[in-house]
């Protein structure tokens, strides 16, 4: 991290935003008995993993979790899952991600699990950017910027979990 970096979210905000979006999934999927949360790789999974941690602690519902893989530059054919088809169909499904940038890995990850009926089917980000080239949106969010084309957002998750716009 450089001195020129501006931190938007510290450890304990991204802790209490996960927390805050598990509390919304669980109030949203309260009747289901199970629950898919679909990471995208890297960041997204990390994301998706501790969402998975906390909503095990807050209900019974069994948590599911899946890794979604695709080639960022080139979306349209590669998106894989890491369990089957056959393993979050007619289930609730969250797909996560840890930055809604342009909407494109969300776009194609959405397009993905659409070839298989869901029961429910909804998104989460840690930070939503608001510069979309695609229609897709969050169901569930952290925090929304109003950023420019040129700003980056990189989240680090570790230790001590960092959000920080450069």
């Amino acid at each position: 991290m450089q001195a020129t970096d501006n931190i938007i979210l510290t450890h304990e905000q991204i802790q209490h935003k996960i927390k805050r979006i598990a509390y919304q999934i669980y109030e949203t999927n309260v009747e289901e008995k199970e629950i898919i949360i679909a990471g995208i790789a890297q960041n997204g999974y990390v994301f998706a993993q501790r969402l998975k941690d906390i909503l095990e602690e807050i209900s019974d519902i069994k948590i599911t979790l899946c890794e979604v893989t695709m080639d960022k530059s080139s979306p349209q054919n590669t998106v894989k899952t890491s369990i089957s088809p056959s393993m979050y169909k007619n289930k609730s499904l969250v797909l996560a991600d840890d930055v809604l940038n342009s909407g494109t890995a969300l776009v194609y990850g959405v397009k993905h699990f659409l070839d298989v009926p869901l029961i429910r089917f909804k998104t989460a980000v840690l930070v939503n950017r608001n510069h979309k080239k695609f229609p897709v949106k969050a169901d569930f969010k952290g925090i929304s910027l109003s950023t420019s084309l040129h700003e980056h957002v990189n989240v680090t998750f570790g230790k001590k979990d960092v959000a920080v716009l450069e």
